[in-house]
C-alpha cells in the first residue's frame, strides 16, 4: 500500500510531499489559473456576397487585376472558409463553494487568446494566404466538480486530490485579422464580435501546499466547445485591393463550432480549512505502584480470654507504625468471639458480646501505648457474629476469637 501511494504521488507531482492527507473543501474558496491554449482549425461560411465586376469600372484597377477579378469572382452566394490558429494562452478566475463530500460548485470568468495563422476560402479562385491577426473569446461558466478522495475510496493516503467537472456558460468571440490572397492582389479582413452558448469538460488534480492549510496548487486540462453556428451580422468580411479600396463585402459569416484545448496551472485557496490536528501525545510510561502497607491486621486470643499474647502485641505495634506512615484518619478496632461460651444458653451469647468488646478495649489500650491518639480509635464488639471460619454450634475456633484493626 505504501508503494502504491508513493508511485501515485510521483506520477502526479514533482513537488515534495509533506502533508499526511488531502484537503476536502468545505465552504468558500477562490481559484485562479492560466496556461496554454490550442484552438482547433475553425470552419466558416460566407453568404450573400456581391460580385466585383460592377465595381471594377469605378476602381481604376490595372487591366490585369481587373481581368483577374472578373474571372475569379462571380456573384457569390456561399463560400467555404477555414481559419488556422497558432499558439495561444488562457486565464480564468473563479469563486466556489465546497460541500464537504467532494462536490463543488463555482462561478468562473474566462479569457482565451489565440493567434490566427492561415486563411483559406473557396472564393476568389480558391484563395489562401498567411494571416496576420488574432481572435479571442471571453465570458463565464457555471461549473460543477467532484473531488476524488483517494484515502476514503481507495485507501491511498497522499496529499493529492484528483477532480473532474463540467461547465456551461456563454462566450463572446472577437476576430481581427487580415490575409493577403491571390498573389496579394486582394486582402481579406475579418473584424467583429458575436457570442454563443459554450460548454467545457475539466480533468485535473490539486496538490496540498505543506504548512499552509487550505492552499493548493492545481494542474488541469480543459476542453471548451463553443456552439457558433450563427449568422454574424456585425462580424463582416471585407475584401480590399492593394489601393485600399473595397471590392466586395460579405454581409454575413457563419462560424461553425469552435474547440479549445487548454493546459492550465493554478492556485486555489479554501477559507474554512482548519489546520491538521496535532499528533496524539505519547502514552505515559507505566510505573508500577509502590508497595502499600497492609490496612487490616488480625490479633488472636485464647479461649475466654482478653489478654494480649506477645505475638498479639507485636501485630498491634505493626498496625500502630503503619498508621503513622500511611495517610490514616481513623482506626477501627472490632472484637469477635467463637460460638462457644463459658456460660451456655442465652446468657452465653450476651457474655460473648461483652467478651468481644473487652478484647477490643485491650487492643485499643495497646495502640495508645504504641503512640496512636485515643481520639483516632473506634472500637466495636460483635460477639459471635461475623465468624472468620464458619463452624457448627458450640465450637471453639481459634480464628474466630480475634480483633480486627482496620486503618481508614
Amino acid at each position: 500500500m505504501r508503494l502504491r501511494a508513493a508511485l501515485l504521488a510521483t506520477a502526479l507531482t514533482t513537488t515534495p510531499v509533506m502533508a499526511a492527507m488531502a484537503t476536502t473543501i468545505t465552504g468558500p474558496y477562490v481559484d485562479i489559473g492560466g496556461g496554454y491554449d490550442l484552438t482547433q482549425t475553425q470552419h466558416m461560411h460566407a453568404y450573400d456576397g456581391q460580385g466585383v465586376s460592377e465595381f471594377n469600372k469605378n476602381l481604376n484597377l490595372p487591366p490585369e487585376e481587373a481581368k483577374f477579378l472578373d474571372s475569379a469572382v462571380s456573384p457569390a452566394t456561399h463560400s467555404r472558409e477555414t481559419m488556422h490558429h497558432g499558439a495561444g494562452w488562457t486565464g480564468f478566475a473563479s469563486f466556489g463553494w465546497g460541500f464537504g463530500n467532494g462536490l463543488r460548485a463555482e462561478v468562473e470568468g474566462a479569457y482565451n487568446w489565440s493567434e490566427t495563422t492561415r486563411y483559406t476560402t473557396t472564393s476568389y479562385g480558391g484563395g489562401h494566404g498567411k494571416t496576420d491577426g488574432a481572435d479571442r473569446s471571453y465570458g463565464g461558466f457555471v461549473n460543477v466538480l467532484y473531488d476524488i478522495d483517494l484515502k476514503r475510496l481507495f485507501g491511498i493516503d497522499v496529499p493529492v486530490t484528483p477532480f473532474i467537472g463540467v461547465g456551461a456558460g456563454y462566450l463572446w468571440q472577437t476576430v481581427n485579422d487580415e490575409t493577403p490572397i491571390a498573389n496579394s492582389i486582394m486582402n481579406v479582413r475579418h473584424n467583429g464580435t458575436n457570442g454563443s452558448f459554450a460548454y467545457q469538460g475539466i480533468v485535473g488534480a490539486a496538490y496540498d501546499i505543506p504548512g499552509v492549510p487550505g492552499l493548493q496548487m492545481t494542474t488541469e486540462y480543459r476542453m471548451i466547445g463553443q456552439v457558433e453556428s450563427f449568422n454574424n451580422g456585425n462580424l463582416g468580411q471585407t475584401v480590399i485591393n492593394p489601393n485600399n479600396q473595397p471590392v466586395t463585402d460579405h454581409n454575413s459569416i457563419r462560424y461553425d463550432q469552435r474547440f479549445n484545448h487548454q493546459f492550465i496551472v493554478g492556485v486555489r485557496y479554501a477559507f474554512n480549512t482548519a489546520p491538521p490536528p496535532p499528533p496524539p501525545p505519547p502514552a505515559p510510561a507505566i510505573v508500577p505502584p509502590a508497595p502499600v502497607a497492609a490496612r487490616t491486621y488480625l490479633v488472636f486470643f485464647d479461649w475466654d480470654g482478653a489478654a494480649l499474647t506477645p505475638r498479639a502485641r507485636a501485630i498491634v505495634a505493626q498496625a500502630a507504625q503503619a498508621s503513622a506512615h500511611v495517610q490514616t484518619t481513623r482506626l477501627e478496632v472490632n472484637g469477635y468471639t467463637d460460638n462457644s461460651a463459658a456460660h451456655p444458653g442465652p446468657r452465653g451469647e450476651k457474655y460473648n458480646l461483652g467478651l468481644s468488646l473487652h478484647r477490643a478495649d485491650s487492643v485499643k489500650a495497646e495502640l495508645i501505648r504504641d503512640g496512636v491518639a485515643a481520639s483516632a480509635i473506634d472500637i466495636h464488639g460483635y460477639g459471635e457474629a461475623r465468624p472468620l471460619v464458619p463452624t457448627g454450634p458450640d465450637t471453639r475456633e481459634p480464628q474466630n476469637r480475634r480483633v480486627e484493626i482496620i486503618l481508614h
